[in-house]
């Protein structure tokens, strides 16, 4: 959105712009002429551009306040930013988030990150620990690209990440350490947890919510989903993944998409273009 905002107000100068290099002046006489005749076409046009200027720089510092609240850099982000992330699932603006779980992956990660680049369009990775440790070139690609680096725990055991309070906050704390690590920010924490599958999940609901509480403490939140592929489940076909995905998204208004990239069970890079 902040990319957007910037190219929308950079497009109505440009075509502003564009209007006057279409005129052409002999001398300074019909210079004045021209200016008369088009006296009110100027005034306009100035009206114009310094409304496009009001309302885009408008737009530009909201998603750039968001965006900088959630700054890995950062070791405070507020209650109101935690519960509108930890909501996004229940919102009613028109818009998907792509976020994809349990890489990164050698295989697969590369290819979605191409297929990002070459649509130009940003994710949220959740990335198990234990795999930023085994591919920390992956996760510094993605970084660099703009892609958000969220936490998915280092183990993606759950007999682990329940064991204990201790043992939850060290699952992670490891995998920001690894992030940090690869992408080269020290004391990196990015203030989002997703739970292996799912907060929602009946399975360990108490040691659920007793962990929310936990991630609190961190200066966590967690985010789910509300919109799949089911690349997880079995063997899809990319053009199965996609109807899983549109049979899944009706009724809905603001779009969290869970997808994988893995191929433990269906490659959803395949179902990206």
């Amino acid at each position: 959105m902040i990319y957007f905002s910037s190219l929308r107000l950079y497009h109505n100068i440009f075509l502003i712009t564009t209007i006057f290099k279409g005129i052409s002046y002999n001398d300074t006489g019909d210079l004045m002429k021209v200016l008369f005749v088009h006296k009110k076409l100027i005034l306009v046009l100035l009206i114009v551009i310094s409304i496009i200027i009001l309302l885009s720089f408008s737009t530009f510092y909201i998603y750039t306040a968001v965006a900088t609240a959630v700054s890995p850099q950062s070791q405070v982000i507020s209650d109101d930013l935690k519960n509108e992330i930890s909501h996004l699932v229940n919102g009613s603006e028109k818009i998907a988030y792509l976020t994809f779980d349990d890489g990164p992956n050698p295989s697969v990660t590369p290819k979605v990150l191409d297929i990002l680049k070459q649509e130009n369009v940003k994710t949220t990775f959740f990335v198990i620990g234990k795999h930023v440790c085994s591919y920390p070139e992956i996760v510094k690609r993605a970084y660099e690209e703009g892609h958000y680096i969220a936490n998915h725990g280092y183990s993606h055991n759950n007999d682990i990440l329940y064991k204990s309070k201790d043992s939850f906050i060290d699952e992670i704390r490891k995998t920001d350490l690894a992030i940090g690590k690869a992408i080269g920010i020290e004391n990196y924490c990015s203030h989002i947890f997703r739970f292996p599958n799912g907060f929602m999940a009946p399975a360990y609901k108490t040691a659920k919510k007793k962990s929310a509480e936990y991630l609190s403490e961190i200066d966590y939140t967690y985010v789910d989903w509300n919109s799949l592929n089911n690349d997880s489940m079995k063997k899809y076909s990319s053009t199965q993944l996609l109807a899983n995905l549109k049979q899944s998204i009706k009724n809905r208004n603001t779009l969290v998409v869970l997808m994988h990239d893995t191929k433990d069970v269906s490659d959803s890079s395949t179902a990206l273009k």
